[in-house]
């Protein structure tokens, strides 16, 4: 039987304290280092809120029962802005009011360039096809009628999901690309509704 020569294995020594002269050099790297890595995070969290997301607060029951009044949203500002991706019908966009461009409203794309519109009693006619609405319960339709009218190149039609409590492109008319500046894609209060818009 063979016999370890190496002594038994216990638990590793504590390394030695530093010198006393070193201690405040120490605290002094971990307080950079503690520094940098906050202002990292607050540049990071600056370039999200600046150029692609921006939280927003919903204000009026226009998009009811999607969004309700009082919620707050993330708004993606880097798509549209950039010419990264088109926008589509379903789209729930935020933009200034043509009539008044310091007010934001948020709508649902209804119409885009090119399409025919038009609304019989609150039937939503596409293209001259019913355009089915599952996102508008029935207690919130309206008996409005507008149209039938094309929508204008560069220029989009937009209606909130409560009809019966929606100043939309059915009082204002159209509107223009310029205008729009954001995508609604994520709710994050309260926490019961937290979650992906579709």
């Amino acid at each position: 039987m063979l016999e370890n020569d190496n002594p038994p294995v216990g638990p590793a020594d504590p390394p030695p304290p530093l010198p006393t002269a070193e201690r405040p050099r120490a605290a002094m790297w971990s307080a950079i280092s503690w520094a940098r890595d906050l202002a990292f995070s607050v540049l990071i969290a600056v370039i999200l809120i600046v150029f692609i997301y921006q939280p927003v607060k919903v204000e009026g029951t226009s998009m009811m029962p999607t969004l309700t009044d009082q919620e707050r949203i993330f708004i993606n500002k880097f798509t549209y802005h950039y010419g990264l991706g088109e926008i589509r019908r379903g789209d729930m966009v935020v933009f200034w009011y043509p009539r008044d461009t310091s007010k934001s409203y948020i709508k649902r794309i209804i119409g885009v360039p090119g399409d025919e519109i038009r609304i019989d009693e609150g039937e939503v006619y596409l293209n001259g096809r019913l355009l089915q609405e599952n996102y508008v319960p029935d207690i919130y339709r309206d008996r409005v009628s507008w149209g039938p009218d094309h929508v204008p190149p560069d220029e989009y039609f937009v209606l909130g999901d409560h009809r019966s409590s929606s100043n939309d492109s059915r009082t204002w008319g159209f509107v223009e690309r310029k205008f729009i500046y954001g995508k609604a894609v994520f709710v994050y209060w309260p926490p019961d509704k937290l979650g992906v818009l579709k």
